[in-house]
């Protein structure tokens, strides 16, 4: 893709779901997915990139330029930018973490330690890239959160925020000016669909029923939905009742065939062949590892 044409292309919506039982979205790579696909995307989340090694381009909003031995980014909401995976050459390691504007700034409304970090935030809405030993003890951060579990990751990002906050190691990216004003009509439309399927997962849901909540035809709808988030609609449901299976499951106190039946699941051979293409393990498999960790 030709740089020319990167600023006629509009952004797609991208839907960003924490971890399950964080308020984060934590993901670690060690070799470039070949079939991974770079698109032009916002998300109202903000987001922190670290690249170990490996040099290429960034794009984003309306700033283009190189790096070189890896890169640590910070940007702030609803910037529209490339993935890494868009032109990076070399070793890639990378390190992604994800999390609502709303976690720092209710926080520092009752916590006076949080507000150098509520202004990082506001910084980073420019796009900011820091280099130095910034770069290197945060990379060395991230990495180590990958075997903490959601609280003990929760406390390390704080920590890392703070390390950034207090940081003369940086660049500002002056990415401003193409925060998105227009998303508003998709982004509230896209989440009426994921409420509605919040609340009614239970029960069949119908393409009737969510393009009604869309306001769209059935068609229109299949082609949005597709475009903002990757996925088909059935896909979509059907990964939302896993992630509820998953967190049934962990309560111990139900059968495989009850938990299937509670999420919406109708035919049980269905829902085996669901979660392992989720999760990579059949519901039983996954039950079993959880007793053995516990016991």
């Amino acid at each position: 893709m030709e740089l020319k044409q990167k600023n006629h292309l509009i952004p797609r919506l991208k839907k960003v779901e924490p971890d399950f039982g964080s308020s984060l979205r934590y993901a670690r790579f060690t070799e470039r997915n070949p079939d991974t696909k770079a698109y032009w995307h916002y998300h109202p989340e903000v987001e922190l990139v670290f690249i170990k090694e490996g040099f290429g381009n960034r794009y984003i909003g309306n700033h283009i330029s190189k790096f070189e031995n890896g890169d640590l980014i910070l940007l702030g909401p609803n910037i529209p930018h490339f993935g890494y995976e868009f032109g990076l050459q070399g070793i890639n390691e990378e390190i992604v973490v994800q999390f609502k504007k709303d976690l720092i700034k209710s926080s520092a409304e009752f916590i006076p330690e949080f507000q150098e970090i509520r202004e990082l935030i506001h910084r980073a809405k420019s796009g900011l890239s820091f280099y130095g030993e910034t770069k290197t003890f945060v990379g060395e951060q991230l990495a180590k959160m990958e075997q903490r579990n959601p609280f003990k990751r929760l406390l390390r990002m704080f920590k890392v925020l703070q390390v950034l906050a207090k940081s003369k190691e940086y660049e500002v990216l002056n990415a401003t000016g193409v925060t998105l004003i227009v998303q508003n009509q998709d982004e509230d439309r896209i989440n009426k669909v994921y409420k509605y399927v919040k609340e009614n997962y239970q029960s069949e849901i119908s393409l009737d029923q969510i393009s009604a909540v869309a306001l769209m035809t059935i068609p229109a709808f299949c082609r949005y939905f597709k475009k903002y988030t990757n996925k088909t609609f059935t896909q979509f449901v059907n990964e939302f009742r896993i992630r509820q299976a998953i967190r049934i499951i962990g309560l111990g106190n139900k059968s495989i065939t009850e938990i299937a039946g509670e999420v919406g699941f109708n035919n049980f051979s269905h829902f085996n062949k669901q979660f392992k293409k989720v999760t990579g393990v059949t519901p039983s498999a996954y039950k079993k590892s959880i007793y053995q960790v516990i016991g």
